[in-house]
């Protein structure tokens, strides 16, 4: 009964994979669901939470990125109305809804700190699953599958992962549960791959592979004067695209500053269309308006390019902005996009075409030829189910940039299997101490990577953990056996744990003021892009800037000694004065005018002081320090930086889009993500 019911509500019949799903979901497994982008993965995902608020259960959907965690609050919102919440490091709407949607970081967190605290939950959904082999967050990931509750199911939803049956059995092992794999390989709207090289545009890989032998020959693969040479001017494939009619389109590029460039380009040559110019930017200063940022100079800059039906995308941009943009392409009032590949990230934006501007990226200190699960995550964008018969995908090569053997990885294999990237952090190791003593380490000995390798592999992450601990009881974290105060304020810093409690022991929270707190929670949060240029720190701040510099000696000192390859976060000041000219005059507009940094990226790093502040709060601290927290929080978190206002305004908006919708013409994107 309960399938024909949430069935009713589509009109189109199931795909059998996703019947499948279902079945697996009715006879009490867990499900781990591997399909290509725009499959429709989601579907499942939503008749488990149907499933489980229709016989009084509660079920927890997380996600790796706030963006994509937000847009589903909103899409949530819709099919289950006032039953939705969402909490992130930033959002705290709803928070005892009986579906909440949360990062995957709050939910570990959760994990460790609130143990039986999820009774009331029967489901938790992890979307984008394959994120277990992301070198940074993979960790986050890996730690939650090990500590989820026994009685709770799981469904994941990724797209291809070749070793899915691995993991499911990995899975059954730690759940002591079964786990059901669902694989789909076909893709619904099918692909064609094409190439530009050397300004010339084909489809024969073939072809592509002899221009690369060629310049391999010669010795080539040398440096151009420009690494965009090889593969000719964008001019001519974009007006290729425009002739062909392959748009909408998503072009991604690594670049803030080519993404728009290329904006730029397109603009100037697409001819303006009257009428469709007043329709667009009647809905683009309405949302603009919407969200209080009409008056901001990137608004006023991108309304030049919305005109004409192209946008710019990236980190830099002010959230808000980004969040207009991401509207008016997905009702295709934009038709032609310029992104950096976060785009890709889960985030609902469909195309007829893709276009990866080229096929190298920055991966840590050096520039390598793009994974192949990032260029699927990309490519996976190229058509829409229910509207195009095939999707394109374009990739702008340089002969001199790649090897031969790269194409055949790149073009004909797929996605890399998932690793573990299982590196236990401090706070989870003390936060595991407090309650299993020196059985924090069976963490590890549950592991994918313990069970991958048989155990035969874990002397080394064994030893990363006992240095980890070493460090903390050298430094006053732990004593006869039992977390210090010192460890039970680390416990709660995830990400920051030695850096911020070497400060607490060294007792400067105590006396800093209200603006020095601020300062410092940014400058543990702010990483320097490569190749910036370092800004003064106000004279004010040098004393305690030195200060704290000494103090974390000792800490990396030990940390070096010990074993521990990555020391703790260092304290970069950089953002000092924006901050400061913030919390004493919350004007947005001066605030950019007077910072060399992108305001996309002074939100984010404010919103995260905001978070790090939080987190400080609810440590045990004395009554006077919380108090000057609770100020700093206060006039950090007003205006553009209110993360949870920006969301409610979002929901707002969306009642506006209801009533634009019957202006828009055309079949719906469809249901899939």
């Amino acid at each position: 009964m309960e399938q024909s019911v949430f069935l009713s509500r589509y009109d189109f019949k199931l795909d059998a994979f996703q019947q499948r799903a279902i079945d697996a979901v009715e006879a009490g497994h867990s499900v781990l669901v591997s399909a290509p982008t725009g499959a429709g993965k989601t579907l499942i995902a939503e008749y488990v939470m149907a499933r489980c608020l229709n016989r009084g259960r509660n079920v927890i959907y997380t996600a790796p990125i706030k963006a994509l965690s937000n847009q589903k609050f909103r899409e949530f919102q819709v099919l289950f109305p006032n039953r939705v919440g969402i909490v992130t490091g930033d959002v705290s709407i709803q928070p005892n809804a009986p579906l909440i949607i949360m990062t995957t970081e709050i939910y570990r967190n959760r994990l460790l700190e609130q143990r039986g605290g999820f009774n009331e939950y029967s489901w938790i959904i992890y979307d984008e699953i394959h994120y277990l082999d992301d070198p940074e967050r993979g960790t986050v990931w890996e730690e939650s599958l090990i500590l989820k509750p026994s009685h709770m199911q799981l469904l994941g939803l990724s797209a291809t992962i070749p070793n899915i049956d691995a993991l499911a059995a990995w899975m059954r092992n730690i759940f002591a549960s079964p786990v059901q794999v669902i694989r789909e390989d076909h893709r619904p709207v099918p692909q064609r791959l094409l190439f530009q090289v050397r300004g010339e545009i084909t489809d024969s890989l073939e072809r592509v592979r002899r221009w690369t032998q060629r310049t391999s020959r010669r010795g080539g693969h040398s440096r151009t004067s420009s690494r965009f040479a090889g593969s000719g001017r964008p001019e001519p494939l974009l007006l290729h695209l425009m002739e062909t009619e392959r748009i909408p389109m998503i072009y991604f590029s690594f670049s803030r500053k080519r993404c728009e460039w290329l904006a730029d380009l397109a603009r100037r040559m697409i001819p303006r269309e009257t009428g469709r110019d007043n329709d667009i930017l009647d809905r683009y200063d309405l949302l603009c308006e919407r969200f209080g940022i009409t008056s901001t100079e990137r608004a006023a800059d991108m309304r030049q390019l919305v005109a004409t039906g192209v946008a710019y995308h990236h980190a830099g941009l002010h959230p808000m902005l980004k969040e207009v943009v991401e509207r008016l392409f997905s009702d295709r009032s934009i038709r032609m996009i310029f992104t950096t590949e976060t785009f890709a990230l889960g985030i609902n934006m469909p195309a007829r075409t893709v276009v990866i501007d080229e096929v190298r990226k920055r991966y840590g200190r050096f520039f390598r030829t793009l994974k192949n699960r990032d260029f699927s995550q990309m490519a996976g964008r190229s058509g829409r189910r229910g509207i195009d018969r095939e999707g394109f995908v374009y990739c702008r090569l340089s002969p001199d940039e790649i090897q031969p053997h790269d194409l055949d990885r790149l073009f004909r294999d797929g996605p890399e299997p998932v690793k573990s990237r299982l590196n236990t952090s401090y706070a989870t190791i003390l936060n595991l101490y407090q309650v299993h003593g020196e059985a924090y380490v069976d963490i590890y000995r549950r592991s994918f990577h313990c069970f991958s390798h048989k155990g035969r592999s874990s002397s080394r992450q064994i030893k990363l953990m006992e240095a980890r601990l070493k460090v903390m009881v050298e430094l006053g974290c732990i004593q006869d056996g039992r977390l210090t105060s010192r460890g039970h304020f680390a416990r709660r810093m995830y990400g920051y744990e030695m850096s911020l409690s070497q400060l607490y022991a060294a007792g400067i929270l105590e006396r800093l003021s209200v603006e020095q707190l601020a300062v410092v929670c940014l400058a543990v949060v702010f990483e320097p892009r490569p190749g910036t240029r370092r800004v003064p720190v106000p004279g004010e701040f040098r004393r305690l800037r030195s200060e704290i510099y000494g103090l974390l000696v000792p800490v990396h000192l030990a940390e070096r000694r010990l074993g521990v390859p990555e020391p703790s976060k260092r304290f970069a000041f950089d953002l000092t004065t924006p901050l400061l000219n913030w919390m004493r005059e919350p004007s947005f507009e001066k605030l950019v005018r007077q910072s060399e940094h992108d305001e996309g990226e002074i939100i984010r790093y404010f919103r995260m002081t905001v978070q790090v502040l939080r987190e400080m709060r609810d440590a045990p601290l004395s009554t006077h320090l919380r108090r000057r927290l609770e100020e700093a929080l206060i006039r950090i978190n007003q205006g553009f930086i209110d993360a949870e206002n920006q969301l409610r305004l979002g929901l707002e908006a969306d009642v506006v889009e209801q009533l634009l919708e019957g202006e828009k013409n055309g079949p719906d994107p469809g249901f899939a993500t």
